[in-house]
């Protein structure tokens, strides 16, 4: 396995009633090397030899919301896009030669700096670069608290979740890669199931009336930011298991990304503070082969301590970046 590369200058963006059908007449198939590629718009779906899939987004869409500029150099072979808030801010965005994230950064006005993301290395346990073959945590919490049910629980619950710690201690720091493609390194930190809101068979759209189902987990999730500005959230999408595995990959990938959208553009979520990813049928909560609105959904993780090696000491900042406070 090798890591998913994704063009740099292909930026996502919602389209209004679409559905994943519109998509799936884009689609465009190769085989590279055993693996079979399918190519949209916005997004790459892989399927290596062995049948595992996955799919990869390009996010960048979500900070040119409110920007006030946006600026992209390449030096090096790395594309830097710098998005300029109104209030001076900024939010760097680094790549490398085949698009994969390296860094994500936040400067404020003063020009101190802060590493968010920093995906640039590459651990060699793990397999191709960003799967981990680790053995699944031991849960010795409630499991009512380590999947936490977002229409049963209270508010405060909620923030409670949003900044628990592992279930088991973390023997080293994880790349974002890593914790996307590897469930046993995601599972050691608690969720929460995003069930006030329910999706359409195909459709990624969240209604305005569900919209408004999103403000407790918001105001939790900016309460966790506010006291650690490091803090990032992975939200995972999630389809039920009718239809091919590429558009239910797809599919479940523009739901998570709508969610995060979502958050920052009706409720403030910082964008930086926020990554996506999708992951298909692989983890249903009903066990059918047919439609389920269960199925249909989007969970939210804390992955900081997985990001940082939860007690382990950070790594040095890249050149040029003040360490954090």
């Amino acid at each position: 396995m090798t890591p998913l590369a994704f063009g740099a200058g292909v930026v996502a963006g919602a389209v209004i009633g679409a559905t994943i059908a519109d998509y799936r007449n884009q689609r465009q198939e190769v085989v590279e090397g055993g693996r079979t590629v399918y190519t949209e718009p916005d997004r790459i779906i892989i399927r290596d030899p062995s049948g595992q899939e996955y799919v990869r987004g390009n996010d960048l869409y979500r900070f040119r919301y409110g920007a006030r500029d946006i600026r992209t150099e390449t030096v090096g072979g790395e594309t830097r896009t710098v998005v300029i808030r109104p209030d001076g801010s900024e939010v760097i965005t680094v790549v490398g030669p085949d698009g994969s994230l390296l860094r994500r950064i936040r400067r404020d006005p003063g020009g101190r700096e802060l590493v968010i993301i920093d995906n640039s290395y590459r651990d060699p346990r793990s397999v191709g670069g960003f799967y981990v073959d680790v053995p699944p945590p031991v849960v010795n919490i409630p499991y009512d608290r380590y999947i936490v049910d977002a229409q049963e629980a209270t508010p405060d619950v909620i923030y409670e979740t949003m900044e628990a710690p592992p279930v088991q201690r973390i023997e080293r720091r994880y790349s974002l890669d890593e914790i996307r493609y590897s469930p046993n390194v995601r599972m050691a930190m608690p969720s929460i199931d995003v069930n006030t809101i329910n999706f359409e068979t195909g459709s990624w759209t969240i209604p305005p009336d569900q919209a408004a189902r999103l403000q407790v987990i918001a105001d939790g999730l900016n309460r966790a930011i506010q006291r650690n500005p490091r803090e990032v959230f992975l939200i995972e999408g999630h389809t039920d298991a009718v239809g091919n595995d590429v558009d239910n990959l797809s599919l479940s990938d523009r739901r998570a990304q709508a969610a995060a959208e979502l958050l920052t553009q009706q409720f403030g979520v910082p964008a930086e503070n926020l990554t996506s990813q999708g992951y298909g049928k692989q983890y249903l909560k009903e066990q059918t082969d047919g439609p389920s609105r269960i199925n249909r959904r989007v969970t939210i993780r804390r992955i900081t301590p997985l990001l940082n090696g939860g007690t382990a000491s950070l790594p040095p900042p890249p050149p040029g970046v003040t360490p954090p406070r």
